[in-house]
């Protein structure tokens, strides 16, 4: 038991240092691979929904209809070629709006959904003095090309996505023009999805958060610093080293070392995994923040378990080789000893008084003094072992698969009835069995055969009896049989096989008929004789198409098809 103990204790150690270092290890692997495909995906969503809408924009930025009306916002026919191009874009945007300032007037023309505004697309001018219009002085300073941004329009009452595309004709400026997605529209659509232990979000490249699920975390533009400051994806971690980490993703993706970037930092005192890509053609940032412990299921772990599992299986299988060396090897041999004192030779237990002075070496001494009354003990296990032979005897007569009698038993059964004669024999055999061998395998054959030999003992009276024949043949004995009660047993065989398909697990239902060659003997006949009578009816079932009983005629000395075919 020592030894036994420190064995446990030798593995236990190590296997338990063994187990966290696995887990842990393979959280890491599993969440970091998992965070990468996370931000793709989030990539991926994000970009279809806004670089279609993007490219309208850009597009509708280009139009020389628009640049001309820019020129000349007074002339009353390019006004006219303006609007309607605006609108033209209008049935294309998901939003279905626009907006279109002109820099030289600062007029803000806007149309809706609903095209609420046709023919008064002209809403307000912006100005620089006022801090709602700070967007368009910021958007037009930044060159051309379209920038998203995430702004409350106090004016219009609305707070979406804007796609903000600059009017350039050189280095002057002839107006800002694009296109909104609803904010609560594209968070639920792109941000919202539910995902267990997953936070979504989209910041700008100075890390403000521009689409969360929470809309009290977005960055509106119209915001002071100060609130800007708190609604920053920095803000969500907890120390300057998880910033600086935050940074340094953000830098990696940027400059395009990879889609996708992760590391752990610390969010509201836990341990999070963050995966950043980069949209590039936007200019934001998809930020995904994963709890691991919620997303990966403990039971992964499973093989971990089997394997300490499996250290204890050797640990057990190093205390047993002990236990033999030490114990059973010595027990062994001290059986030895004893019988040759039952042979009469002393000698060597007498020797064995000089042992180790072990529990062992004691009983070995002990067993030297008790060598001569071994003799007694031997002649009880002999009757014993008579007992156990007759029990032998009786398997030697059953087939070892089935449990019914084999060829041996069968003819030790009808040495009983054929001095009496008068008695009917079934020859059954199951139908096409090498094809549900080759089909299915051995082992839905072996199947197969148990289950009809089960459904032919149910067919039986209880003084018939059945054995195995062959693989896949097998003999009834009826004993007192008659035409009437042969057919009779017949039809209850042929029943039982026509009951229902075997069902075979994997292999599905197995359909499984049998032809049955079927006889009455006469005293005196020899098995040889009966079975070959039988087995010219089964001939003759087969031929006529399986699935049915022939009852050999011995009047005519030719097999006749019974009814039940």
């Amino acid at each position: 038991m020592l030894f036994v103990l420190l064995g446990f204790a030798a593995v236990a150690v190590p296997a338990f240092f063994a187990f966290n270092w696995v887990v842990t290890s393979t959280v890491i692997q599993l969440g970091t691979l998992f965070a990468e495909k996370q931000v793709l995906y989030d990539r991926h969503r994000g970009l279809g929904a806004l670089v279609r809408e993007v490219s309208l924009a850009e597009t509708l930025a280009g139009s020389q209809a628009i640049r001309d009306w820019a020129r000349d916002e007074d002339n009353a026919m390019l006004r006219r070629r303006g609007i309607a191009e605006l609108e033209h874009y209008r049935q294309n945007f998901a939003d279905r709006s626009y907006f279109f300032v002109i820099d030289a007037s600062g007029n803000y023309y806007f149309n809706d959904q609903a095209n609420a505004y046709a023919g008064d697309q002209l809403r307000y001018a912006v100005e620089e003095s006022n801090p709602r219009d700070a967007w368009y002085f910021f958007t037009k300073a930044l060159g051309e090309g379209c920038h998203l941004n995430v702004d409350n329009d106090a004016n219009l009452r609305v707070t979406k996505v804007w796609m903000n595309c600059v009017i350039r004709e050189g280095n002057r400026v002839l107006g800002v023009l694009g296109t909104g997605i609803d904010l609560s529209q594209f968070i639920q659509e792109v941000v919202n999805v539910p995902q267990r232990g997953i936070t979504s979000m989209f910041v700008d490249r100075q890390g403000l958060v521009q689409a969360h699920r929470d809309e009290n975390l977005v960055n509106l533009a119209s915001l002071s610093a100060e609130m800007r400051d708190k609604r920053t994806v920095f803000s969500l971690v907890d120390s300057e080293a998880d910033r600086q980490t935050l940074h340094d993703l953000l830098d990696r993706v940027t400059t395009g070392e990879a889609l996708a970037q992760s590391a752990f930092v610390s969010v509201a005192g836990k341990q999070t995994l963050v995966g950043v890509g980069y949209l590039d053609r936007l200019g934001w940032y998809n930020v995904t923040l994963m709890d691991l412990d919620a997303i990966i299921d403990r039971r992964l772990f499973i093989p971990i378990g089997l394997l300490l599992l499996a250290v204890m299986v050797m640990v057990t299988g190093l205390a047993t080789w002990v236990f033999k060396r030490a114990v059973l090897d010595r027990l062994a041999a001290l059986d030895g000893v004893v019988r040759q004192a039952r042979a009469g030779h002393f000698g060597p237990a007498l020797g064995l008084e000089g042992g180790r002075q072990d529990e062992i070496g004691r009983l070995a001494a002990s067993f030297a003094q008790l060598a001569t009354a071994v003799d007694d003990n031997t002649k009880m296990l002999e009757s014993r072992v008579r007992e156990r032979t007759r029990e032998l005897e009786q398997l030697a007569f059953k087939d070892g698969q089935t449990g019914i009698l084999n060829r041996r038993g069968l003819a030790a059964a009808h040495a009983a009835l054929a001095p009496a004669g008068g008695y009917g024999l079934l020859l059954v055999d199951i139908d096409r069995f090498k094809s549900i061998n080759d089909r299915f395998g051995h082992a839905t054959g072996d199947a197969v055969v148990l289950d009809v030999v089960h459904r032919i003992r149910q067919a039986l009276g209880p003084k018939d009896s059945c054995a195995r024949w062959g693989g896949d043949e097998f003999v009834v004995l009826l004993p007192e049989s008659t035409p009437e009660s042969l057919r009779s047993v017949a039809a209850r065989v042929m029943a039982a096989m026509d009951d229902r398909a075997v069902t075979m697990g994997e292999a599905g239902a197995v359909a499984v008929s049998v032809s049955a060659g079927a006889c009455l003997a006469e005293p005196g006949d020899s098995l040889d004789v009966v079975i070959d009578m039988a087995d010219t009816a089964l001939y003759m079932a087969k031929a006529q198409g399986r699935g049915r009983v022939v009852v050999f005629d011995a009047d005519l000395m030719m097999p006749s098809r019974t009814a039940l075919g």
